[in-house]
């Protein structure tokens, strides 16, 4: 992984960065963030307060790790490769877990 040898810190304020690009993206489409509120729980109301919560920005990168095409956009969207956006996952709570799909 590239990186890999940057502190822990610095990776996950990497990735909070990260997860606030892509909520930032996903609000741009009223057809993507329906299902990212649907299937997240999250709503509208508490969206400013749960973009402080480490287990909220997670949640953003699991939707987005959800769909190939989603990576894609997103990684173009932000100038990453489209695999970091899976590594900067690792760096928020539940990341750690193996993925079996």
């Amino acid at each position: 992984m590239e990186n890999s040898g940057l502190n822990p810190s610095y990776q996950r304020e990497a990735a909070e960065t990260l997860a606030l690009q892509a909520v930032s993206w996903v609000v741009t489409d009223a057809e993507m963030m329906g299902a990212f509120l649907n299937e997240s729980g999250a709503s509208l109301a508490s969206l400013v307060v749960d973009l402080k919560r480490p287990e909220f920005l997670a949640a953003v990168l699991d939707f987005v790790l959800g769909d190939d095409q989603r990576v894609l956009a997103l990684a173009a969207q932000v100038g990453i490769r489209p695999e970091e956006v899976a590594q900067r996952r690792m760096y928020l709570p539940g990341g750690d877990l193996p993925n079996w799909t």
